[in-house]
């Protein structure tokens, strides 16, 4: 039986390289060579701590956000071919619970999930085959492609939200989430105004479409000097009609949620650890009318819409890709997006040609 390399994950802080047996795809099953895998701070934050929804059983597959070359179609497929470049989601709903039937499958009971990107192989499973994988066209690269989940998810985020043309939003957080929301609003027409810890984000926060940058690092820790810095940048000082959270921290929760004009709309997009509460300002929620949101994942439309922006060039996929490495070095670049070093960095298997590298990419 042929082998194959692959990260498997054991435990937090214990993810190991195997070999393991290329697997077979079973009835409406694909077998995909991966042609890009990409870091990602959910993939970093699940290796330190682990993930419950994630690794449900361990040893466990890990990796979810890739692209690659069907190598085996599994009994009763239609629509797919050995040979075809494509790209599936993470997940699949099952079309038939209740939240299903509301159009709201981020909240599928029965949600599926697929992880396994860091390997050289990866089996999709039938429900994800159906209902969540995609053709690539033939100008957009795996890597690139291999984006569409990351950017499904903000285009679900935004989705939760009012946006009128020319007004003023705030993206607090400038990794690859907060800056693919600064992508997105930017394109929306909104002013963007993108608050973070690291210069070189801030950067990339600009080259985004970000009107305008707060370097929150040089405001030491007062939360209230954040606010204010951010407010000073709004029309009149008054605060932002929209606020995005891409930390995942309780700080910048707060920050979020006073740095939103009167009638503002808050969303909580960065995911916090289990147990984590929000204190929040009762009167200024009442007498303010602060919306605040949270939003989870992603649906098949959104993920469709992700395919159809990046194939448009609407959002330049490229420009995300900071880095090649090969698939034996994944935890360490995993690790490398803590310090804030890049954006996203492809994670290539064996025999993978390197991913051309977009215009942020580090020229060292």
């Amino acid at each position: 039986m042929p082998s194959m390399q692959a990260i498997f994950f054991y435990g937090p802080g214990d993810a190991r390289l195997v070999e393991t047996p290329v697997p077979t795809p079973g009835p409406g099953e694909l077998l995909v060579r991966v042609g890009a895998a990409l870091t990602c701070g959910t993939d970093l934050k699940s290796y330190r701590r682990g993930h419950p929804r994630i690794f449900r059983t361990l040893p466990s597959p890990f990796g979810h956000e890739f692209a690659g070359v069907v190598a085996e179609v599994g009994a009763g497929v239609e629509g797919f071919a050995v040979g075809q470049r494509v790209v599936a989601a993470n997940s699949a709903p099952c079309g038939e619970c209740d939240f299903c039937l509301e159009r709201r499958e981020s909240l599928c009971e029965r949600l599926e999930f697929l992880n396994g990107a860091y390997a050289e192989y990866i089996v999709i499973p039938e429900r994800i085959v159906r209902r969540n994988t995609y053709r690539i066209p033939d100008h957009v690269r795996c890597a690139e492609a291999a984006l569409v989940e990351p950017l499904a998810c903000v285009l679900h985020g935004l989705d939760a939200l009012d946006l009128p043309l020319g007004e003023t939003a705030v993206v607090l957080g400038a990794g690859p989430i907060g800056l693919l929301f600064v992508n997105a609003l930017s394109l929306r027409g909104l002013r963007v105004i993108a608050s973070d810890r690291h210069e070189a984000r801030l950067a990339a926060a600009r080259h985004f479409g970000a009107a305008a940058t707060v370097n929150a690092a040089a405001l030491g820790e007062r939360l209230e000097e954040q606010v204010v810095a951010v407010r000073e940048l709004t029309p009149g000082e008054r605060g932002a009609p929209l606020v995005i959270e891409a930390v995942g921290k309780t700080e910048t929760w707060e920050v979020a949620t006073r740095t939103a004009r009167r009638g503002g709309q808050v969303l909580l997009f960065g995911g916090a650890q289990a147990g984590t509460t929000l204190a929040v300002d009762a009167t200024a929620l009442h007498y303010d009318e602060l919306t605040i949101k949270g939003v989870f994942h992603h649906t098949p439309r959104h993920v469709r819409s992700a395919l159809d922006l990046i194939a448009s060039g609407a959002i330049v996929a490229r420009d995300y890709l900071t880095a090649n490495r090969p698939l034996v070095e994944t935890i360490n670049a995993l690790e490398d997006t803590g310090p804030r070093r890049g954006i996203k960095t492809v994670i290539l298997p064996p025999g993978a040609e390197p991913a051309p590298l977009g215009a942020l990419a580090s020229k060292d």
